[in-house]
């Protein structure tokens, strides 16, 4: 993420800070810039909590104003949770991450945010290309520092090269729908022949079982387990009936 800095505007908390530097590491992100920092910013209790990262707190650019920190940035993302006249067209980390991430080959992009107790004010927004806010609960909209820029440089890192080494899990050599309706049809069968079904109206519950089974995506395999288990509940039936007679 070289085309990504942090700039965070007052921070007032040496932990805070030493946080930071983690979750930037976490994500591959290095370039830190600090406007104002507190005096401790570089104290025992932030290189407690960078731990492997306070090499990113050491080499921090240090600066007394943000407009002096954006003065190579391209595009600023400010990030704010209040609202009002001058704070408005907010985007969602998902948005911003997207953004940031199609820009980088031209921009040198940064993520502003400001001190712990107020956050940034309307003077450093106004130097800021773009606003972002978390939705967060009305109840408590505010987060950590360092928790919410995880969840941004969570969402730049999905739009990066890193998140293709990643991917949901899908289904392998899906079921074909002959496998699947034959399948439906040998279950139909069972569970009449076990009176588990209404002999009157099978389809009823059937339906239940189809819609089941086809959003859970069976693969091939899963198909033949389950027609196994179908057979053994035949054989079963078959063996109580004969003992029955």
């Amino acid at each position: 993420m070289n085309h990504l800095s942090i700039i965070l505007v007052r921070p007032q908390g040496p932990i805070n800070i030493g946080a930071v530097c983690r979750v930037m590491m976490n994500f591959g992100c290095t370039r830190l810039r600090l406007v104002s920092p507190c005096s401790a910013y570089k104290s025992l209790e932030a290189k407690k909590m960078a731990l492997s990262a306070y090499h990113i707190l050491e080499q921090a650019q240090i600066f007394e104003t943000l407009e002096q920190a954006l003065f190579d940035v391209h595009s600023a993302y400010g990030t704010t949770r209040r609202f009002g006249k001058y704070r408005k067209g907010f985007l969602t980390p998902a948005t911003a991450g997207t953004l940031i991430e199609e820009q980088k080959q031209e921009h040198h992009s940064a993520l502003v945010m400001g001190p712990e107790d107020t956050g940034l004010e309307t003077k450093d927004l106004e130097l800021c290309r773009y606003f972002i806010t978390i939705p967060t609960h009305e109840a408590y909209p505010s987060m950590n520092l360092s928790h919410s820029l995880a969840v941004l440089l969570y969402e730049v890192s999905l739009n990066s090269g890193a998140a293709k080494n990643f991917h949901d899990p899908g289904v392998k050599d899906p079921a074909r729908g002959e496998a699947l309706e034959s399948m439906f049809a040998h279950m139909r069968k069972t569970l009449l022949d076990i009176d588990y079904l209404d002999p009157q109206n099978p389809d009823h519950l059937l339906r239940t079982y189809r819609r089941i089974f086809s959003n859970a995506g069976l693969s091939s395999r899963d198909v033949r387990i389950i027609r196994g288990l179908l057979s053994r509940i035949d054989w079963t039936e078959s063996q109580r009936r004969l003992n029955q007679s």
